[in-house]
């Protein structure tokens, strides 16, 4: 009986995560499957031969591409090789829409494999005229938000929602620590107040997103001295980079701020509440059931070309999740030291907090019970059809 391969794109970081724990939920379906593809640290260590590091790709935002064109452009063309080489399938797409909707196509021409779209991109919050696109080139979509099949009612395209990749995860990791147990881990004080500062896991994300949360940290120690930071960085950033942008800071001597590298979850777990960037990480932080800011800035030419072609209310995704306001959203020129240490000081006790927190609970309520990598490996293995002899 011969063993399927099959050929995977994730872009970032919780694609590498969202992608890996699919390939161990295929194997569970497939033992013999070969897996091939783009991805990071958790593929490889899923048993993914990776024909593109992922961190060729930690890059954002639309004017801030320029500067790594020369590495997309290998990360392409080696993808192109691995698709030729490896003669997939089936190819699954994991988020990354910059890359993967355009890569749909590539396969499309050179390949007869299905394709799997998994973590559907978000073209529904902007240029909504790619859903069209994204139809005519996958064969069927796995989505993770509830409200993400109606945006695709008419368009012929099959598309499943298959509940978040976080939802089991992230309940193991709130079973496991509590806030006490995680700062123990982390070698925090068990008895401060920690704010987790979560800048993004690109590098341009970092260069836009750390100093304002330093400058807020700031703030806040003026006002609440025994505050501390729990900064958290993902796998995709060097340690250096942040360290260059901690030191033009120059914060006070008497501010704690404690770097974790590779460790989000746990960092959030142990913070009392969380100052953190729009994007995936605000689902984490939901299903940790810990309150939060979002505060976001980008390159001004970027912002000027998202406010004509944004759809969406809110940029949170708890807000467009529950399509009310959840958490604040500090964006753009909004996102103002004094206003955001004003908001996390409002999260660390009292109403305010209870309050927000009980919004997040029916948030998470919203992302399913769990086992979307075992829904999403089914539906893979239902489009490769039974196996061959």
């Amino acid at each position: 009986m011969s063993s399927p391969t099959l050929l995977l794109s994730a872009g970032d970081v919780s694609g590498d995560d969202h992608a890996a724990e699919l390939v161990r939920a295929f194997r569970q379906r497939r033992p013999g499957a070969r897996f091939v593809g783009l991805g990071g640290p958790a593929m490889r260590r899923a048993g993914v031969e990776l024909a593109v590091a992922q961190d060729e790709l930690a890059v954002g935002g639309l004017f801030e591409l320029g500067r790594s064109a020369p590495r997309i452009a290998r990360a392409w063309r080696r993808m192109g090789t691995a698709l030729d080489r490896a003669r997939p399938d089936l190819v699954v797409l994991v988020d990354s829409g910059g890359f993967n909707l355009p890569f749909a196509a590539r396969v499309r021409r050179r390949s007869s494999a299905p394709i799997l779209f998994y973590v559907a991109p978000q073209v529904w919050a902007w240029r909504p005229g790619r859903i069209r696109k994204l139809a005519r080139r996958v064969d069927r979509l796995a989505v993770i938000f509830p409200f993400e099949p109606e945006v695709y009612a008419g368009t012929g395209l099959t598309v499943e929602f298959v509940g978040h990749p976080l939802v089991d995860r992230m309940r193991a990791l709130r079973e496991q620590w509590d806030a006490r147990s995680a700062r123990a881990l982390l070698g925090l004080d068990p008895e401060a107040r920690w704010i987790a500062l979560l800048p993004g896991s690109r590098r341009n994300e970092i260069d836009h997103q750390l100093p304002l949360q330093l400058e807020t940290a700031r703030r806040v120690h003026a006002r609440t001295p025994g505050a501390a930071f729990v900064l958290a960085l993902a796998p995709s950033i060097e340690r250096a980079r942040v360290d260059a942008i901690v030191r033009r800071a120059a914060l006070p001597e008497l501010l704690r701020l404690v770097v974790v590298e590779g460790r989000t979850p746990l960092a959030i777990r142990a913070a009392d509440t969380v100052l953190a960037k729009p994007g995936s990480v605000t689902v984490e932080v939901t299903l940790l059931e810990r309150p939060m800011v979002v505060m976001g800035r980008v390159n001004a030419l970027t912002a000027a070309v998202l406010r004509r072609a944004v759809r969406v209310p809110a940029f949170a995704m708890p807000n467009l999740i529950a399509g009310k306001s959840v958490v604040p959203e500090f964006l753009q020129d909004d996102a103002r030291p004094d206003a955001m240490a004003d908001a996390l000081l409002a999260l660390l006790a009292g109403p305010v907090r209870r309050e927000q927190l009980a919004r997040l609970r029916e948030v998470a309520d919203k992302l399913g019970e769990g086992g979307a990598a075992e829904r999403a490996a089914g539906l893979a293995e239902k489009m490769l059809g039974p196996p061959r002899a």
